[in-house]
C-alpha cells in the first residue's frame, strides 16, 4: 500500500492511536471508510459520462 511495509502502517497506526485517542478511532474510520465509497462513487460516476 503506498509502499509502505507493515512495519510503517503499524508504526501510523500507533501515533494515530496516540494523537486522537482510542474512543475516537471507530468514528474516524467510519468517516473514512465514507469518504472513500464517495469518492469511488464519484469515479465511477464519471467513468459513465
Amino acid at each position: 500500500m503506498f509502499g509502505m511495509g507493515i512495519g510503517e502502517i503499524v508504526l501510523v497506526g500507533v501515533i494515530a492511536l496516540f494523537f486522537v485517542g482510542p474512543k475516537k478511532i471507530p468514528e474516524l474510520a467510519k468517516g473514512l471508510g465514507e469518504g472513500i465509497g464517495s469518492f469511488k462513487k464519484a469515479l465511477r460516476d464519471e467513468g459513465q459520462k
